[in-house]
């Protein structure tokens, strides 16, 4: 009898332990594993490489790695990140970070040129919906229509160019208390200059 007990026990850790381990999709793990070795190489030997590079290898990632790659910055800084249950029908919502106490809703696009600022304005509007502070966070050029959105939005931000380099690397990333233009003289030298705001 008792040797059926712990029989019954080890096989119900043991599916516990595969459930857990397996409930994350097989798509789901394989972005997760990319995004954390682009943010090792981010923070560690391709620290110091020029920006352009940075950019160049964000934009040819995968789409959903990159919004993972994001959510990786911010556990590694020590934020409780939540991720979605699944990447298709999001809601406009990539994921969220607590920072501080305050739950920040991300959405992130990677953009080779300007972005739109019907993005911006619908992200902004979700935002507004869901009573959250938000950062639209991405890889292309922020427009002044674009910025004129953000200004006008309550609680939202927009994360690029340094911010968004620095974010990656591990250097000084304060959301909520600086604009885009306020953070050109605190980044490393390597990006003054050469990354678009």
């Amino acid at each position: 009898m008792m040797e059926q007990l712990l029989i019954a026990i080890f096989g119900a850790a043991l599916l516990t332990l595969i459930y857990r381990s397996y409930r994350i999709p097989i798509t789901h793990r394989w972005r997760r594993r990319q995004a954390r070795t682009m943010c090792e190489q981010l923070c560690g030997r391709d620290r110091d490489q020029p920006a352009a590079l940075h950019y160049a290898r964000l934009r040819a990632m995968d789409p959903l790695a990159f919004e993972e790659l994001l959510l990786e910055a911010f556990e590694r800084r020590g934020h409780r990140v939540i991720r979605n249950r699944r990447y298709t029908g999001d809601g406009g919502v990539d994921g969220e970070v607590i920072i501080d106490g305050q739950r920040w809703l991300i959405q992130a696009k990677r953009y080779r040129d300007a972005i739109k600022p019907e993005h911006v304005r619908e992200f902004a509007m979700l935002c507004a919906t869901r009573k959250r502070r938000g950062m639209f966070v991405h890889t292309g050029r922020t427009g002044g229509m674009s910025r004129t959105v953000c200004s006008g939005a309550d609680g939202i931000e927009i994360v690029s160019g340094q911010r968004l380099l620095a974010l990656l690397t591990g250097g000084p990333f304060e959301p909520g208390r600086f604009s885009p233009r306020d953070r050109v003289g605190r980044t490393p030298s390597s990006y003054r200059d050469r990354t678009p705001l």
